[in-house]
Parts: structure tokens; sequence; C-alpha cells
């Protein structure tokens, strides 16, 4: 009777990071965290809305708390991360859809970045603005 071994398996290979902090990886980690942010504040947002249905005095005590700058500054950075998931998204499509969109993928990067500093910029001063004059 003869014994078949199994074929010796090949050694494992050490798998390299394709990244290596390259920035669209981190624009791909930065879009995934401002969704799932932007995700949380929604669902906060609907069930704030939802109790207007349950005790409306409920609603109007939660409402009030919402009224303070420390709040405030938490929409500005909602701001912040709507508006760069909105523009990364545009970026994504021409990637995606665009024959080129892969190989400008980087320059398209650097002017999805330089849209939402003026731009966001721009939001903050008048938001701080809001802020200040409600208090």
């Amino acid at each position: 009777m003869s014994t078949a071994q199994a074929p010796a398996r090949p050694a494992p290979t050490k798998k390299t990071n394709i990244y290596k902090g390259d920035p669209g990886m981190w624009s791909w980690v930065a879009h995934r965290i401002s969704g799932v942010a932007i995700f949380f504040f929604l669902f906060v947002h609907v069930l704030d809305t939802a109790l207007v249905t349950v005790s409306p005095e409920t609603y109007n005590e939660v409402i009030d708390t919402y009224k303070t700058p420390i709040i405030g500054l938490m929409e500005i950075g909602l701001v912040a991360l709507v508006l760069f998931h909105a523009l990364n998204g545009l970026r994504i499509v021409a990637v995606d859809f665009w024959s080129k969109g892969a190989k400008y993928q980087r320059q398209m990067l650097w002017a999805v970045l330089a849209i939402w500093v003026v731009v966001f910029a721009a939001a903050t001063a008048r938001l701080l603005f809001l802020l200040f004059s409600h208090l």
C-alpha cells in the first residue's frame, strides 16, 4: 500500500499595503467617515423630529437645547462634512465614469479640497455671524 502525500504548501507571502499613505486612500477614509457621521446626524434628526407626534413639550425642550453655542459649532462641523462628502462624491463619480478619471484622480482631489476650503470658509463666516448674533 502506498501513501500519497499532500503537496507542500507554498510559504506565506507578506502582504504589502498598496496605499502607503496616498492622498487617494485618505480621501477614501474621509469619505467613509463623513458618510457615517452624516448618517448618524440624520438618524438623530429623524428621532427628535418624531418627538412632535409623541410630546410637543418634550420636542420644544429638545429644540431649546440645540440653541447653544456648542451645537452651533457642531452645525459648522456638519456643514464641513456634508460639503466634503458631496464634493468628493462628485470626484468619485468622475473617476468611475470618465475614461480619464483614474489618470486625473489626484488632481481632482486637490481641486475638491481647494473648492472645499473656499466654500467652507464662506459658510463658516456666515454661520459664525449667525451664531454670535443670537447670543
